[in-house]
């Protein structure tokens, strides 16, 4: 039985330690920045178009970490910020250029993750060299809300042309293109990667050609958003030598943009995911080029900052997402979980050897009324009396048990026992008392 109580004092002294270290993880997990969603949502682009392409491919590689991304297909940039900015989506893919000065206080960038060049598309005989020369013209300029249609503004009003100084329709890029070629529209402007199906099948035909922009230098002069880029005489075929010549391009960039409360691990994960998809370049960059923070005209996420200057949190790179992510989070619980173990480490020990040796000491304040050393004139009858109660005191101390590195102390009271009793046995009043007796 002893023993019994001796373990349920050392397991009641281990739960009272476990409750507080539960306690404090509890106040702690109030500090603790919730789990990423499981789910989330991209604006996209037009079905077909590279903004929608790239979002399959965004998918496909949140997929592999148990992130399931829903592609929301829309009209373009200009529909992508105003729905990040009202909170139906949690990531959009837009055009560098496009946002207003209000958009640049409420959304964030992730970075650029491709050039995106400005392509203008006329017949194969048509006399237009020079924007300016697309005054009074009919003008596919994409559908309003589009980042086309917005970039097509800015570039066209560096030449003096408005909505009213042309014939400004609003197709998507797949009917732009048919209107082209079947004489429908004089010039088709489309924003997008090399690899969109729809620029690709304007490249190679035969009746279109792309407008060479010949003073492309002096729109990345007049408008800082743009750049200049060269699609090189054969790249894209070079058996049938398409284009024939070098063609002079203005380019903007996209970028992945996001609201302020966007998880920041999902942005470390969307980044690997970007190095994945755009990491190996293409016909205008280099590898390695993207994702990058240049070409961006919304303020950078400090979590995707950090992510360019230091690369993949130290976690996700050796352990999957998930386990990366709770691993993370629950850093904070190491500072009340110290807190706690450091002076319980300390106060435990002596807690439970006071807990052990108060069932020993206990014993010594009714050892020590039983004592009479330095007491004169004792009768016999108080003498027996505490005897009587020596001999109560050893029954009880005999059911005492300890753990073995105790023993000591246990054994220590026993003799002090004997010792009184021997002291209450020879007392000398006693031993006379027996003498005359005898």
């Amino acid at each position: 039985m002893a023993t019994q109580k001796t373990n349920r004092e050392l397991w009641g002294l281990s739960a009272l330690g476990i409750i507080l270290i539960i306690l404090g993880f509890v106040i702690a997990s109030k500090f603790v920045s919730p789990a990423p969603p499981h789910t989330i949502s991209l604006a996209s682009g037009q079905p077909g178009g590279a903004y929608s392409l790239f979002a399959q491919q965004y998918r496909d590689e949140l997929a592999k970490n148990e992130i399931q991304l829903e592609v929301l297909y829309t009209q373009g940039t200009v529909e992508n910020l105003d729905l990040l900015a009202e909170g139906a989506v949690d990531i959009a893919i837009v055009q560098s250029g496009v946002a207003e000065a209000a958009r640049r206080e409420e959304l964030l960038s992730l970075g650029s993750i491709f050039l995106e060049p400005l392509w203008v598309f006329v017949p194969k005989d048509s006399p237009t060299t020079l924007l300016s020369e697309l005054s009074g013209l009919r003008l596919e300029v994409g559908p309003e809300g589009s980042g086309t249609r917005a970039l097509v503004r800015q570039i066209l009003a560096l030449n003096d042309i408005g909505e009213n100084d042309a014939n400004w329709l609003s197709s998507n890029s797949a009917d732009a293109a048919i209107a082209i070629t079947q004489g429908q529209a004089d010039a088709v402007f489309l924003a997008g990667s090399v690899d969109s199906p729809v620029i690709r099948t304007l490249i190679a035909r035969e009746d279109t050609r792309i407008l060479d922009i010949q003073r492309a230098e002096a729109y990345t002069r007049l408008d800082r958003s743009f750049s200049k880029v060269i699609l090189p005489e054969g790249v894209v075929d070079l058996r049938n030598n398409i284009p024939p010549e070098d063609k002079r391009l203005v380019s903007t960039a996209a970028e992945l943009v996001v609201g302020p409360d966007f998880h920041p691990a999902l942005v470390d994960l969307l980044l690997q995911a970007a190095t994945d998809i755009h990491g190996d370049g293409d016909l205008f960059a280099e590898p390695g080029t993207f994702p990058n923070p240049r070409w961006i005209d919304l303020p950078l996420d400090p979590d995707a900052e950090r992510y360019f200057e230091y690369g993949p949190p130290f976690l996700q790179r050796y352990m999957p997402f998930w386990a990366a992510t709770q691993v993370d989070r629950l850093k904070v619980m190491l500072i009340p979980l110290l807190a706690l173990l450091l002076p319980l480490a300390r106060v435990f020990p002596p807690t439970y050897r006071w807990r052990v040796r108060s069932r020993i000491y206990r014993w010594y304040r009714q050892l020590r009324l039983a004592d009479i050393t330095g007491v004169d004139h004792l009768s016999d009858a108080e003498i027996n009396a505490k005897l009587a109660q020596l001999d109560g005191i050893a029954a009880e101390v005999a059911k005492v048990e300890t753990p073995t590195s105790y023993a000591e102390e246990l054994y220590s009271l026993r003799l002090h026992i004997d010792f009184v009793r021997r002291t209450l046995e020879e007392y000398p009043g006693r031993r006379q008392g027996e003498a005359n007796k005898d």
